[in-house]
């Protein structure tokens, strides 16, 4: 018994929902920063307020991938339930969100918006692993990255789109625009339809399918399921003298940031030490006095026993995503302030930078559109590491080039720079998980592609805790040095992408 060759309009089906999810996704990441600076949020603190999308990406995503394995409903399957919960209250989260009366209300509904968008996106990468063969995954991601691009576009330019059809897109100090707010309207309605779309139009293999499955798959070698007490205990002891050391260096990091006055935000990579230190040692308790039979421990021995090609994905991921991040939360400040001298959010020179950072985010998510299925190509000539390689490169290049702009007209900001960043970021959605997928068991898809997403999420919690810091103290607070790091961090990341031991070194568009 094997998994069934998927036509085009079915693998086009299940990865639908996607187009509602990124539209959901990028109205957040091209408007927030926006939307806090008009309710009164300084430039430093901006990253601070940005913590709740990584922190609930962090809890939520490997929870939901864990329940999702083992859910199964007679009519929503595994994943289904999850995409349509997810996606009505992303909705709902989406027609409040640019309501918010005041900065702490934003803030908020950032967590809620966050945490939902992460209910219905998770379980999507593990789809493709359930519902296609080998051959199909690279073709399914490339699917998915299409309509993130076409998704993204279409949001990000919505309102530049509705200020061309009459709609104001200034406002009195402390209110958002009406372009803003009937943009994320128009948001919330698609993210809903598209997902609805893909659970009904999509079906999922039962359990006893995906077991079958798994067996079948000869070349995995499965996660090792029982240890011996013997192994529990020194496994627990290692827990132990991590966790002591982890915790010290967190309360002594808080220690100096309270003694010495430093930026708030360093707080969340502080209190974030003292939360996996405490995590290791109740994990310790619990391995050595042998109390191994519940979820908590479960998770943290797959975490533990993740594959090899996992965790040399792990430090590209981190690399990557911090560059990206870097991006989404100070593009609008840096354009509008180093190319357009302003920080006025009610002036007619600060809203023009503002849209055209919409703008930028829409083109440079359409071009991965268009480059999705071309990845594989070059993939198949060269191998998917070097593919992943030129691509972070070209984004990194893209993004330091935002600094030497004097002249800013359409191409030289919404264009050129972003030409390289779209091409990073369709690699950065579809070779890692085509890379990863292959080494990852039926049963636990859900789960692994879960925890991927922590080197996703680790990585923007740390830039919002050092990169505020960092503009402030040795930067004089100007926001285009962090697109810099950004950069430099991108480039990094293609680096390391070489060192990746991808056993398959081809991939195929079939």
């Amino acid at each position: 018994m094997k998994k069934r060759t998927l036509g085009f309009w079915e693998i086009w089906n299940m990865s639908f929902g996607f187009l509602g999810i990124q539209m959901g996704f990028a109205l957040q990441n091209a408007n927030v920063s926006r939307i806090f600076q008009t309710l009164g949020a300084e430039i430093d603190d901006i990253p601070i307020l940005w913590v709740a999308a990584p922190l609930t990406g962090l809890i939520v995503q490997p929870i939901i991938g864990y329940l999702s394995d083992k859910t199964w409903h007679s009519r929503l399957g595994r994943r289904r339930p999850y995409f349509l919960v997810g996606a009505i209250f992303a909705s709902l989260a989406l027609f409040v969100m640019p309501n918010s009366p005041v900065l702490w209300v934003a803030a908020g509904m950032l967590w809620i918006l966050d945490a939902s968008i992460n209910v219905s996106m998770e379980p999507f990468r593990a789809f493709v692993g359930d519902n296609l063969p080998e051959e199909q995954r690279t073709k399914g991601f490339a699917m998915q990255s299409f309509f993130i691009g076409i998704g993204a576009y279409v949001a990000s330019k919505l309102p530049l789109m509705l200020t061309y059809m009459g709609v104001a897109n200034t406002a009195p100090e402390g209110i958002i625009p009406d372009s803003v707010k009937y943009s994320f309207y128009i948001g919330g309605i698609a993210f809903f339809l598209a997902v609805l779309w893909t659970v009904i139009r999509s079906k999922e293999y039962t359990p006893e399918e995906m077991k079958v499955f798994e067996e079948q798959e000869k070349e995995f070698k499965p996660v090792r399921e029982s240890f011996s007490e013997e192994w529990y205990q020194k496994n627990g002891k290692s827990h132990l003298s991590k966790g002591i050391i982890i915790l010290i260096v967190g309360l002594i990091s808080s220690y100096l940031v309270y003694t010495y006055d430093l930026k708030k935000d360093l707080y969340v990579l502080t209190l974030g030490l003292i939360t996996f230190g405490g995590i290791a040692l109740i994990i310790s308790g619990y391995l050595q006095t042998n109390k191994t039979r519940n979820g908590f421990v479960n998770i943290v021995n797959d975490f533990q026993m993740m594959p090899k090609v996992m965790k040399q994905l792990a430090w590209v991921q981190f690399f990557s995503w911090f560059s990206l991040f870097s991006m989404w939360i100070y593009a609008t400040a840096a354009v509008t302030e180093h190319i357009y001298q302003t920080t006025d959010t009610t002036s007619l020179a600060y809203n023009t930078g503002a849209n055209q950072v919409g703008e930028m985010f829409a083109n440079y998510n359409i071009i991965a559109a268009a480059v999705a299925f071309l990845l594989p190509l070059l993939a198949k000539a060269t191998s998917r590491k070097f593919t992943h390689f030129l691509a972070l490169v070209a984004g990194g290049l893209g993004m330091m080039s935002l600094y030497f702009i004097t002249n800013p007209t359409t191409f030289t900001i919404e264009w050129l720079p972003m030409i390289g960043v779209g091409i990073a970021w369709a690699s950065i959605l579809s070779v890692p998980y085509a890379m990863l997928s292959g080494a990852l068991p039926a049963s636990k898809m859900g789960y692994y592609m879960g925890v991927f997403n922590f080197f996703i999420v680790i990585p923007q919690l740390v830039a919002a805790s050092i990169l505020g810091f960092l503009v402030s103290k040795f930067f004089n607070n100007e926001p285009i040095y962090a697109l810099l790091i950004g950069g430099c961090s991108m480039i990094l990341a293609g680096i390391l992408s070489l060192l990746v031991n991808d056993k398959v070194n081809t991939i195929t568009n079939d």
